[in-house]
């Protein structure tokens, strides 16, 4: 994915099958200055459309006709399209463990705000990035997504421990995979290792 400088240069594709939903959604987005490069209804459209105009992401409803978000998700993050935030009504437990597992890096709760969407957008295209570090270094979408898990505990730990922000945590993964020519992975559960001995705690999955 591009690296970007400012919020006015990603290039966002909304899916909703809702047309009031997809009005009220881009109306935020550009008045957070992000540029809505195309609106779709079904998530096959979304797919498509992705992989013809290569967005910096992609924010679909979970619930839509042909193929639903999770899907859509699971092929665009495959294929390292563009990371996906689902726009949700439900706090359905199955659906959010699915929705891990295919690669989603970020979630909106409907009715949202557009005070919330910035934050998950920024946050959801950092982690995007992260994840396609990882499976660059493993070569395997499956080994990514549970060293992912990891890592995200491993930065939460140092965020905590040393007043880290989620970026600096996760350079501070890498430049030491990098250093000690260990795996992301292997360092991440060191750390926690090291945090569990150390304060009698296990971080939270």
């Amino acid at each position: 994915m591009k690296s970007q400088t400012s919020s006015s240069q990603r290039r966002i594709i909304i899916a909703d099958d809702e047309s009031l939903i997809r009005l009220d959604l881009r109306e935020m987005l550009i008045s957070l200055n992000y540029d809505v490069i195309a609106e779709v209804g079904d998530g096959r459209a979304a797919v498509d459309l992705a992989k013809k105009l290569l967005p910096d992401l992609v924010i679909m409803d979970i619930k839509m006709p042909e193929v639903d978000g999770i899907a859509a998700a699971e092929e665009l993050t495959r294929e390292k399209i563009a990371p996906v935030v689902l726009l949700t009504a439900y706090s359905d437990q199955a659906l959010v463990a699915r929705a891990r597992e295919a690669g989603v890096v970020g979630y909106i709760v409907k009715p949202f705000r557009e005070t919330e969407l910035m934050p998950v957008i920024e946050v959801a295209m950092a982690r995007f990035d992260e994840f396609t570090a990882l499976e660059q270094e493993l070569g395997d979408m499956k080994e990514a997504l549970e060293s992912r898990k990891v890592v995200e505990r491993a930065k939460g730990v140092l965020m905590e421990v040393h007043g880290l922000r989620e970026s600096e945590a996760f350079h501070r993964i890498r430049r030491t995979s990098m250093d000690s020519r260990k795996s992301m992975k292997e360092v991440a559960e060191a750390i926690l290792l090291t945090h569990e001995m150390e304060f009698g705690v296990r971080a939270k999955d």
